[in-house]
């Protein structure tokens, strides 16, 4: 395994068992307690992902110095 082998991507799609909610079967309370569920995880993926940009910005600097 070569170093190269860490920089690929393993996202292979929705993990097997990530099935959408049933939300006809919720109440509005419980739907609205979903939804903000739902957008604090977006906001923490992308959170990550401004993260990582913001590392590979900086790793691209040091080496093109």
């Amino acid at each position: 395994m070569s170093s190269d082998d860490d920089l690929e991507p393993t996202f292979q799609g929705v993990k097997p068992g990530f099935e959408p909610m049933n939300v006809e079967a919720l109440s509005l309370e419980e739907l609205n307690e979903y939804i903000a569920h739902a957008h604090s995880e977006i906001t923490r993926a992308q959170n990550e992902i401004k993260s990582r940009e913001a590392l590979r910005g900086d790793a691209d600097a040091l080496f093109k110095s």
